[in-house]
This record gives structure tokens, C-alpha cells and sequence, in this order.
């Protein structure tokens, strides 16, 4: 139970102050530069703090934060979850943590059983319900095995030591080994990039926007605005006070916060009619799923014509689930994918097989311009993740080096050597400004007020930094034992542990990246590792070829557990959830989806060939051809010239994009991603996709509800997901097609 709020500033703790109106009032007054304005504007800041403070504190004393009963619906969500991710993900390579619908499914759970519970189902309790279940949910990623081990398994050729077919027991090691340690880098990370330079998280933000509003509108009641909302709310308003001329998007310290978010929906909304629509979607999909099964062909429409979807693999796939995926990709990634699939399958498919550079069938991944192209796409990718990624790492150096020579320089000419390891972090007008514990009030308002950082849970209920450095030693040392009992000696142990640092390192670049444009970029991080691998791993070592994989796989772990784990606290952050529980429930989410991600990958591959109709893998052929691409070792004819010459117009592309950010013609300029995507995926999956991106066009264009739809897309691709299992089950059954 909570304590009494008007209490709870008498019993802090030593280690958790609260700010008093008085106090502050008494310590602004003394800056004869304030005026009356700025002192009234700094005690109402104190008071909205203080209660934030408090509401933070109640909120993660609840006992909600971490249930038995939570876990379990949120672990029952997760393997749903898991099974759509791992179906899309042999197929496509596409995967998603699904945490609104996560919230959506575990909100409707317990207000079905509200009679039958002896306590209230609480915000918090649902940010743990989706925090187990999009970890649990995303372990096909995360542990490789949409990718990197159905490479290892069915296109690693004898000369490179393959295939390597592994036992479920052994699956099983390999994922609880690399599991962890990417949600330990993640926790360090959570003071600086939420509460002092306060990112987006954009999912993260949304999530929370609609969890408040389903626990707000109990008997169709408006929600209150809560003191942490209060508090973000004042603090912007008083920059928007101060500094006229600063744009409007530019004021907001940070993420757009749940009340200004929740202007976008209305707080009245029915739950029921979210889960109704839900239910209709996911119907929908799953009787065209079923139909599927029994009329295969529905999955290849050949909507341009017999020759070409007999010569150059032009069909449509109406998969209702890849329609949802497309609208929750957007019009602007969709028609990008669009782009590379002309380009890809429209031009250089045919020019290669008319030249003679891909003479077997265009369908083959071996001899046809299906697996020529790809090394174009792989060039395009890696020149997208190499100019994005180090231009993350450039920026801080570029934005904020001249301060630092500058007062290195003045501190020299001073003799005050000692000070150097003490050089303080620039004062930014920028959304995202670091907390200089320095700062006085006689400094620029905007500069001060953009500096504020957010308040925080009580210290208890923080993940201590005790627990973080020895779970992260654990977790490595985990990593290391199960890469090496998996695969014996086929990776040195000196390639383990660079693999693990590089992961460490990109990891950070990733978390970032998230908080700034909700882009988590796992793929451009593997294969920034692999190419890495390629310049420190000799090609003519006989293993060379599954090292690049194994350390590409484990940077792309802890890349994608270390964003998921930030997306996820930026969502508990907002709602006040306790980051201890949420990092708890992390780890379980984590290890039960090793194991079961395990056995459903087993499961699909003894029952489907691999690669096959169903699933192509597409991913896997990505991996292996990076591999072999970065150690120069099997290349078609002419297919290092185009993956250069593609590489350099999307190296060139994405510096413009970055240049360009915030301008118009910015959303013209196609993302290598996006484009590469659109290449190594037959046109079928494209033209779906696009199909959803324009729905999502149409939907933004009338002023629809962003929630909405997403809750529609979401219907839509868990129909599949899960009825898939229905279809399993018939194909394990030899159920013959009509």
C-alpha cells in the first residue's frame, strides 16, 4: 500500500531528497538578478517537482510493480508473440516486440477476471505484463534464430566447415548464453538518456500514452493529468515563456509527454472497442491464414501478369499480416522497400540473367539473380549502417569539441592542470541537454531550463550498481561458456570476447539511435561487427566464415536486448513503474523466450523445409553473403562492381539524409535500409507492405488516431502468427491441399 502522499516528504531518505517550495523559493530569492516573474517560475517548478517526486515514489511502492500473476499472463502473451515473430522471421527476417498490443492483451485479461482478483490491475502492473512478453517475444531475434543459425544450419558449405546442425539441447545453451547480457548494459545507461538528456523513445512513449489512457477511463471518467505530467508540462511551459523564438517542436524538453500525447486520442475512448477491433482484425487474418493452408496459391497472385510472376517472381502475397506490418513500417519506409524491389527485381534481376552473371533460375540463391542482387543490398546496408553509425559517433565530437579545447586551452594558460579530467559538458539550447551539477541561476534561462533533469524513483527501487557490475560479469562469462560448449573449438576465445566488446561498444550507439529517431539499428550493428571480423579474422583461417557469423550474431543480441530494455523503462519511466521490477521481469522474459524460442525454432524446421516455399530465410542468405562478401570469398561475376558502385550512392544518400534532417526534402531522399529490405525480399512481401504503408497514408491524411490503426495492424499480423500454429500442426499431420 502507499504511503500517504502528504507524509512522504518527512520520510525520505538520506539517498532521496525532496525539494520544498520554501527552500527554493529562499535560495532564488538570493540571486538578485531574477525577477519576480522568474522567482514565481522556479517555485512553481519546485512544487510540480516535489510532486512528481511523490508520485514517482507512491506509484513504485505499489505492490503491483512485480506480481506472480503478472509475470505469468505477461510470459503467456510473450510465447504468442514469439511464435508470430518466429513465422515472420524465417519468412521475412521482419520481427517486433508488440508491446502496445502486449498492453492491450493483458489489460483485457484482467478486466475480464477484474470480479475474481482480490487487487486492482494497475499501470504498473501492465508495464510489467508487456515488459516479460516483448522480451520473451523477441528472443528469435535476439538469439539468432531467424538468421544466423538457419545459416549455420542449411548454406554453410563443407569447404567452410558446414553445415552445422545442432541439437536442441544445444540451441537452448547457445540462447540462455547470450541472452542476458545485453538487458545489463542497458540499466547504466537509464539515468543518463532518460532522466538528464530525457530522449524520445517514441515507442516507448506511445506505449505508455496508451496504457494511461486504458487505466484512465474507468467508468468512462476523464483521467486526471498526474503530477509527473504536471511537472514535464511546467517545466516545458516556462521554456516556451522564455525564449519566443524558439520553434514550437523544439521546446519540448525530450519526449512529447503523456498528456500532450494523450491530446492525439480521445481520454473517453472505449477499451472494448480497441479490443473489438483487435478481435476483427485478428479473425480476419487468421481465416485467410487458414485458407492459405488449404490453397496455397493465394499466397502468389500474379497481379502483373503470368510471364512475369513466372519469369521475374512479380506476384502479390494479400497476406492481411504483411498489410499490418506495412502500416506500422509507415508510407515513407514502405514506398522505399518499393523502390528497392523495382530497382532490385525490375532492372538488375533481369540485366544479370541476360548478361550471363546469374544463369541458373532467377528463383535460385546459388546460380539466379535472386542471390545476385543481394550482394548489391548487402553493399547498400553496410554503407547505410557505416556512414549512420559513425556519423553517431562523429557528432558529439563535432558538436562539442571546440567547447572542450576551448576550456582545456583557458584551464592550461591558468596552470590548472589537476582540472582537466574535470572538463564540464557544454550548455545546450537542444532538446537534449545534459544536467551540469554546476549550473547557476544567473546563467541563461533557456539554457538552465533545458538542463533540468526529470525526477526519479527512490534509490530502493533502483537496480543497484552492485547487481549490475556482477550480473554483467555473470552475463559474460555466461556468453563465453555457452559459445563454447556449442561450438567447441571452431571460435577462438580471444574472438569471443572482442565480439563482446564490440557489442558493449555498438550497443551504446544503438540505445541512442532509439531515443532519437525509434530505429533500433541491430542490423547495421552485425554487420558493422562482421566487417570488423573480416579485417581481424584472416579469410585463410578454415573457420573464418563462422566467426563472422557468431560475432555478428553476438553484437546483434546485445544490441536489440539493450533497446529493448531502454524502450521499455522510458515506458515504466513515464507511468512511475519501479525499475527494479521491470529489470527483473526483463531477465525472466529473457530466459524463458531462450528456451522456448529453442524449441518453436526446432519445431518449425523439422516439420517446413529450409529454406523452402513457406520459409525462404531470406535473412540467413543476408548473413552468410555478408560474411562471404567482407571475407571476399565467393562473389559472382560482376557483383563486387554494382555492390560498390550501390554502396557509394547510399554511403553519399545517407549523408544527405543526415544533413538534411528536420528540411523537406529530407523525406525524398530513400534510406538504405528500407531500399536494401526491398532488394533480398521477393516483390510479394514488398507489394503487401506497401499495400499497409498507403492504408497508413490514407488513415494520418483523414486525422485518424495514431492508436488505432496500430491496434488494427496488430490484430492483423498476431492472426497469422498464431493460426500459423494451426497450420503447423496440419503440415506435421500431412494434411493434404485442396
Amino acid at each position: 500500500m502507499a504511503p500517504d502522499r502528504g507524509s512522504r516528504a518527512d520520510s525520505q531518505t538520506a539517498g532521496y531528497h525532496s525539494i520544498s517550495a520554501k527552500d527554493d523559493t529562499q535560495e532564488v530569492s538570493q540571486e538578485p538578478d531574477l525577477s519576480g516573474d522568474d522567482e514565481n517560475v522556479a517555485v512553481e517548478e519546485a512544487e510540480a517537482r516535489d510532486e512528481a517526486r511523490e508520485f514517482l515514489a507512491e506509484r513504485a511502492d505499489e505492490g503491483q510493480n512485480f506480481t506472480i500473476r503478472g509475470v505469468l499472463v505477461g510470459l503467456a502473451i510473450g510465447v504468442i508473440i514469439c511464435f508470430s515473430n518466429m513465422y515472420f522471421g524465417l519468412q521475412t527476417g521482419w520481427v517486433s516486440g508488440m508491446a502496445m498490443p502486449a498492453a492491450l492483451i493483458g489489460f483485457a485479461f484482467f478486466k475480464t477476471v477484474a470480479r475474481h482478483i482480490n487487487y486492482p490491475f494497475t499501470p504498473v502492473e501492465n508495464v510489467l505484463v508487456q515488459t516479460v512478453a516483448g522480451a520473451l517475444g523477441t528472443m528469435p531475434l535476439g538469439c539468432g534464430f531467424v538468421g544466423v543459425l538457419p545459416a549455420l544450419s542449411y548454406l554453410l558449405k563443407p569447404e567452410e566447415n558446414g553445415p552445422l546442425v545442432l541439437s536442441t539441447g544445444k540451441l537452448m545453451i547457445w540462447a540462455v548464453g547470450i541472452c542476458f547480457f545485453g538487458v545489463f548494459i542497458a540499466v547504466p545507461l537509464r539515468r543518463e538518456v532518460l532522466i538528464r538528456e530525457k530522449l524520445k523513445f517514441p515507442s516507448g512513449t506511445a506505449t505508455a500514452l496508451m496504457i494511461d489512457v486504458l487505466h484512465g477511463n474507468e467508468k468512462g471518467a476523464a483521467k486526471q493529468e498526474n503530477p509527473m505530467e504536471t511537472f514535464r508540462r511546467r517545466s516545458q511551459d516556462m521554456r516556451r515563456s522564455r525564449s519566443i523564438d524558439v520553434q514550437r517542436s523544439h521546446t519540448v524538453d525530450g519526449p512529447a509527454t503523456v498528456s500532450e500525447r494523450g491530446n492525439e486520442v480521445d481520454r473517453r475512448s472505449d477499451w472494448k472497442a480497441q479490443i473489438k477491433l483487435l478481435i476483427i482484425a485478428f479473425g480476419v487474418s487468421a481465416v485467410y491464414t487458414l485458407t492459405s493452408y488449404f490453397i496455397p496459391p493465394l499466397h502468389d497472385i500474379p497481379i502483373l501478369g503470368l510471364p512475369l510472376a513466372h519469369n521475374w517472381l512479380w506476384t502479390l502475397n494479400p497476406s492481411p499480416a504483411y498489410i499490418g506490418q506495412g502500416i506500422i513500417m509507415g508510407p515513407a519506409t514502405t514506398l522505399h522497400m518499393l523502390l528497392g524491389a523495382v530497382v532490385g527485381w525490375g532492372i538488375l534481376s533481369p540485366l544479370a540473367k541476360n548478361k550471363g552473371w546469374a544463369p541458373g533460375p532467377v528463383a535460385k540463391w546459388e546460380t539466379g539473380s535472386k542471390g545476385w542482387i543481394v550482394w548489391v543490398s548487402l553493399a547498400i546496408m553496410l554503407a547505410d549502417s557505416i556512414v549512420s553509425l559513425g556519423w553517431l559517433i562523429l557528432r558529439p565530437a563535432i558538436q562539442h569539441g571546440p567547447h572542450y579545447i576551448r576550456e582545456a586551452r583557458e584551464r592550461l594558460e591558468s596552470g590548472n592542470y589537476r582540472s582537466l579530467l574535470g572538463l564540464s559538458p557544454p550548455a545546450s539550447k537542444g532538446a537534449y541537454t545534459p544536467l551540469s551539477a554546476t549550473m547557476s541561476a544567473s546563467q541563461d534561462p533557456d539554457q538552465k531550463s533545458s538542463s533540468i533533469s526529470e525526477p526519479d524513483a527512490p534509490p530502493e527501487h533502483l537496480v543497484s550498481n552492485r547487481v549490475v557490475y556482477l550480473g554483467l560479469f555473470a552475463s559474460i562469462a555466461l556468453c563465453i561458456g555457452a559459445t563454447h560448449i556449442v561450438f567447441a573449438s571452431l571460435i577462438p576465445l580471444y574472438a569471443t570476447l572482442l565480439a563482446i566488446l564490440m557489442a558493449l561498444l555498438l550497443s551504446l550507439m544503438g540505445v541512442r539511435a532509439l531515443g532519437e529517431t525509434d530505429l533500433n539499428p541491430v542490423s547495421g550493428i552485425s554487420k558493422l561487427t562482421q566487417l570488423a571480423f573480416a579485417l581481424l579474422i584472416p579469410s585463410s583461417n578454415p573457420n573464418a566464415i563462422i566467426i563472422n557469423l557468431l560475432a555478428g550474431a553476438i553484437s546483434e543480441s546485445g544490441a536489440l536486448q539493450a533497446g529493448d530494455m531502454m524502450q521499455d523503462l522510458k515506458t515504466g519511466h513515464l507511468l512511475g513503474a519501479a525499475p527494479k521490477a521491470q529489470f527483473y521481469g526483463q531477465l525472466i522474459g529473457s530466459f524463458v523466450g531462450a528456451i522456448v524460442s529453442a524449441a518453436v525454432y526446432k519445431l518449425y524446421t523439422s516439420v517446413y523445409a529450409i529454406p523452402g516455399g513457406m520459409f525462404q530465410v531470406p535473412t540467413a542468405y543476408v548473413w552468410i553473403f555478408t560474411a562471404r562478401l567482407v571475407t571476399g570469398k565467393g562473389l559472382p561475376a560482376m557483383a563486387w562492381q554494382w555492390a560498390l558502385g550501390g554502396g557509394c550512392i547510399f554511403a553519399v544518400s545517407t549523408a544527405l539524409r543526415i544533413v538534411g534532417q528536420g528540411k523537406t526534402w529530407q523525406a525524398y531522399l530513400p534510406g538504405g535500409i528500407a531500399v536494401a529490405v526491398g532488394m533480398y525480399n521477393v516483390p510479394s512481401f514488398t507489394l503487401a507492405r506497401t499495400c499497409g504503408g498507403l492504408v497508413s497514408w490514407w488513415w494520418s491524411r483523414r486525422g485518424g488516431e495514431e492508436g488505432t490503426i496500430i491496434v488494427l495492424a496488430s490484430g492483423l499480423i498476431l492472426g497469422e502468427g498464431v493460426v500459423s500454429i494451426v497450420n503447423l500442426g496440419l503440415a506435421s499431420l500431412e494434411v493434404p491441399h485442396l
